[in-house]
């Protein structure tokens, strides 16, 4: 009888094994997919940065434009010109 617990012990133990080393590459996975997610989120939020030049009453007109909005000039401007890439492709 004790020899059936020592054999049962010892299986015990291995699956106890198996399990911790799976649990060891979840972890990792999961890190992999966090890291995934953060490149990607990142990669979302990176924007290019550009100098526009515009006539002083242009730069007026789109200031009063993004007041009426709520918006800042800048995003007036990032609004502007998605609307129109927008309008574009339904073209």
């Amino acid at each position: 009888m004790a020899e059936d617990y020592s054999k049962k012990e010892a299986q015990l133990q291995q699956r106890l094994e198996k399990l911790k080393v799976l649990e060891e590459e979840l972890k990792e996975k999961e890190k992999a997919v966090k890291a995934k997610e953060k490149r990607l989120k990142e990669k979302d939020k990176a924007k290019k940065q550009m100098v526009l030049r515009l006539s002083p009453s242009l730069w007026n007109e789109i200031a009063a434009w993004a007041e009426e909005d709520f918006r800042s000039i800048n995003g007036q401007v990032e609004y502007l010109l998605s609307e129109c890439v927008r309008k574009r492709k339904k073209g």
